[in-house]
């Protein structure tokens, strides 16, 4: 599996991938029910898809990998150099760590190990440029995430609202030794 860069060219995301993350993102309905992120989760279109990663790209720091295995398009993560969130004052707000913002894997493909591998990439590439810890938020009402991210080794930290509606979440952190 490889884990490559999505990246503008001239501002947009290329037509061709952007079809393919929005075919992903469809496949993931039930997350989207859960999450509220789209207004119709079965009918979710490209325009919203290029709109979301649009804003996920929007922040300092902030890269999409895209999840390929031969060839074929698996998954993403979107991850952020630093909190995405921090209050100031706050110490519990106030860390080192990376953030990984979402994971998502093509749902025709669950349970199949992807998730397990692009965590670890991820953690990879997080360790491989000196980074001691990465943490994520999952919202609380999604219990196969929070048993997924607790079985690769991530502990809860503490409960907070995510920044953009609100929704109870755990936040989770994996120390990244050497």
């Amino acid at each position: 599996m490889i884990l490559e860069p999505l990246v503008p060219v001239d501002g947009a995301l290329p037509g061709p991938v952007l079809t393919e993350v929005a075919t992903l993102y469809a496949t993931n309905h039930a997350f989207f029910e859960l999450s509220g992120d789209f207004p119709d989760p079965a009918r979710i279109t490209v325009e919203q898809v290029a709109a979301s990663l649009a804003d996920e790209l929007a922040h300092e720091g902030a890269e999409v990998l895209l999840a390929r295995s031969a060839g074929r398009l698996v998954g993403l993560a979107a991850t952020l150099a630093h909190n995405p969130n921090p209050s100031p004052g706050d110490p519990a707000s106030e860390d080192p760590d990376p953030w990984i913002g979402l994971l998502l894997i093509d749902s025709t493909a669950h349970r199949e190990g992807y998730g397990r591998t692009v965590a670890a990439l991820v953690e990879d590439r997080f360790r491989a440029a000196g980074r001691t810890g990465l943490r994520l938020a999952v919202l609380e009402a999604n219990t196969k995430a929070l048993a997924f991210w607790q079985a690769q080794g991530y502990t809860p930290l503490r409960h907070t609202k995510d920044r953009e509606l609100g929704r109870p979440c755990t936040v989770l952190r994996k120390a990244l030794s050497t």
